[in-house]
């Protein structure tokens, strides 16, 4: 299965207007490079369809000898509405029905399949700051919305924030592997519901990131600054995302 494309390649190769008109279509249908290349919506959606039962729901569940296909396909449901929130294996495993060790095991798997992609909450040992739990993120945006079976237009959609964050995640991701920025990448919060989504750790110093779809939905995070003087912060939207993940 095929690396997604990086934002930053395709703006190399096509220009940045380019990307800003086609973000709806990036944030709905995904990165994968064949359906990149397919032109209609349809066609995408058929793609994405075809690739989430071979792969998730045939290849995986071979090579992992997993027989509870359904307890899979619910957990990869329950995680989709999860983005950018903790998750709580005793939760999950209430609501599947399942031991807390077999959803260890199967988010395990999910992983080593690069479908998901694990954060771990940043903490400098505050009794106040959330450590224990992880987010979940996919790697593709696509694949997300293929498990929900749900392509409608971004002003149709009620989960835009989810795709945003997801999107914006996996991007710098990629952009740190390919420019090979050495980075140790958390989200942070504290039990007050203080919190940054996306915080990078590198060269001894912490640089944190908000993530907001609509540019006037500004909120400046002075817990994080006090917490951490030294940090910096920074609201990342569809207005300046570019210059961020290229």
């Amino acid at each position: 299965m095929l690396f997604p494309v990086s934002v930053s390649e395709l703006k190399t190769q096509f220009g940045g207007m380019h990307i800003l008109q086609n973000l709806a279509n990036y944030l709905v249908f995904g990165m994968y490079p064949e359906v990149l290349c397919i032109g209609n919506s349809t066609n995408k959606v058929a793609y994405l369809h075809e690739l989430r039962n071979s792969y998730l729901l045939k290849d995986i569940l071979e090579l992992e000898n997993i027989r509870n296909a359904d307890k899979l396909y619910d957990l990869l449901r329950l995680l989709c509405y999860q983005i950018g929130n903790e998750v709580s294996l005793s939760e999950l495993g209430n609501s599947l029905g399942l031991a807390k060790q077999t959803i260890g095991r199967y988010l395990d798997l999910l992983e080593k399949a690069f479908i998901i992609k694990k954060m771990s909450g940043y903490s400098n040992n505050l009794r106040r700051e959330v450590t224990k739990t992880h987010r979940y993120y996919f790697y593709d945006n696509g694949i997300r919305n293929a498990i929900l079976n749900n392509f409608n237009l971004l002003e149709q959609r009620n989960d835009i924030g989810m795709l945003w964050e997801n999107f914006m995640v996996m991007e710098r991701i990629k952009m740190q592997q390919y420019q090979m920025i050495f980075s140790n990448n958390y989200f942070w919060r504290t039990y007050d519901q203080k919190e940054v989504d996306f915080v990078e750790e590198r060269d001894g110093k912490l640089f944190g990131y908000e993530f907001k779809w609509n540019p006037r939905k500004v909120k400046i995070q002075k817990e994080w600054l006090a917490t951490y003087p030294n940090a910096s912060f920074e609201v990342i939207n569809k207005d300046n995302f570019l210059s961020w993940i290229e």
